[in-house]
């Protein structure tokens, strides 16, 4: 028995382009996790430019805490994207899902009575509309892979 099942591959139908997108959002997501996890801010205050003078270790630790997440779902994506493409459409509607949720959040329920919009306000959004992109690529069953 071995870490990994089978590769699912040869059942993939849809565009490698979807296979190479998720790959390429599970990077991400890893680099953005290792940020978060990573530097002595987490990169709220850094990057985010959150004013840390009030909670600081519990604000740092919470971005810490979500960095660890990142990279364990940024692994999943890339092993997804890499090994077991039938699950890519899937991959890519609960990240649309996802990064949907946190531009609601961002943009009209909790993120304007900050009144900030750190850049991944702004990520986010991009990210729904390339997710939902690709999904349409990874459920088109054309004679072309490409």
């Amino acid at each position: 028995m071995s870490l990994l099942p089978p590769s699912t591959n040869s059942g993939y139908a849809g565009s490698r382009l979807a296979a190479y997108g998720l790959m390429f959002l599970g990077a991400m997501t890893i680099v953005v996790g290792l940020i978060h996890f990573a530097l002595p801010d987490g990169g709220i205050g850094i990057i985010a430019g959150v004013d840390l003078s009030v909670g600081r270790e519990t604000i740092v630790s919470m971005a810490a805490w979500m960095g660890a997440l990142q990279i364990a779902h940024g692994l999943a994506l890339l092993i997804v994207g890499w090994r077991y493409r039938t699950l890519v459409p899937l991959l890519l509607l609960l990240t649309a899902l996802e990064r949907g949720l946190m531009a609601l959040d961002g943009w009209l329920l909790k993120g304007p009575q900050a009144g900030h919009h750190p850049p991944e306000h702004y990520g986010s959004v991009a990210i729904v509309i390339l997710c939902l992109a690709l999904l349409g690529l990874s459920l088109r069953t054309g004679t072309s892979k490409s």
